[in-house]
């Protein structure tokens, strides 16, 4: 294990969109940052467009197993976790809608986008406590606010809903060892998962998560858009 004084941070699907755009403005403040995809080569490609003291790591969210091997990999190269954001996530609801998706389809989604960020965060938990001021944000997503679900989007709605309420949960939990936990809203980013015809850029994306990593604040079990807390 190679110790530093730098503040650590671990960004889930930071290979590409708005966990690379984080990932990024983690670096530029100098943090050493882990950078996790699904296969090792997609990470280190990813990192080696990255400047600054970048770790890729392979993790399949959905796969507890993946997850053991990821934070096994984490504790080669640091003994905490200043920071762990859940980014990644999946987008599979193209073609059907709440009347006609899947059990599957819908067990699959949850698993990555609700359970992956619960499981990853229990396992980090013991490098979250070394230290100081530990910090988990969550990417939701605005299909995930109450006012926001679509019949459209079933599987991605609910698994984001459902997130919503692990953030709170996960807040309450961890709040004794000083431990925050919140989510953000990035809007409709221009991504392989938002299209093209997004309007905001991952960089934009990025920034409220970039801050709620950085920022001398210490709110917890909340909802952001653009620094603003809003509704679940």
């Amino acid at each position: 294990m190679t110790a530093t004084s730098k503040p650590v941070a671990l960004v889930t699907g930071g290979n590409r969109g708005i966990g690379f755009a984080i990932a990024q403005g983690l670096l530029a403040k100098d943090y050493q940052v882990m950078i996790t995809a699904r296969s090792l080569t997609s990470a280190e490609q990813a990192a080696a467009k990255l400047s600054g003291n970048v770790v890729p790591v392979a993790l399949d969210i959905s796969q507890d197993d993946s997850i053991e091997q990821a934070v096994a990999t984490i504790r080669q190269h640091s003994d905490r976790l200043d920071v762990v954001i859940n980014n990644a996530g999946v987008y599979p609801d193209e073609g059907v809608n709440i009347l006609t998706i899947r059990r599957e389809l819908l067990a699959a989604t949850l698993n990555t986008n609700t359970l992956g960020a619960i499981r990853l965060t229990q396992a980090c938990l013991p490098l979250l406590k070394a230290a100081a001021a530990a910090r988990v944000i969550n990417t939701s997503s605005g299909y995930g606010e109450i006012n926001g679900l679509s019949a459209a989007v079933p599987s991605y709605c609910l698994s984001k809903l459902a997130l919503n309420g692990a953030t709170i949960m996960l807040a309450q939990a961890l709040q004794p060892h000083g431990i925050t936990v919140n989510a953000i809203d990035p809007g409709w980013v221009k991504t392989d998962m938002g299209g093209d015809a997004a309007p905001r850029s991952p960089e934009q994306g990025a920034d409220t998560a970039i801050w709620l990593a950085t920022a001398a604040l210490r709110e917890t079990g909340k909802l952001w858009r653009d620094r603003q807390v809003i509704a679940f």
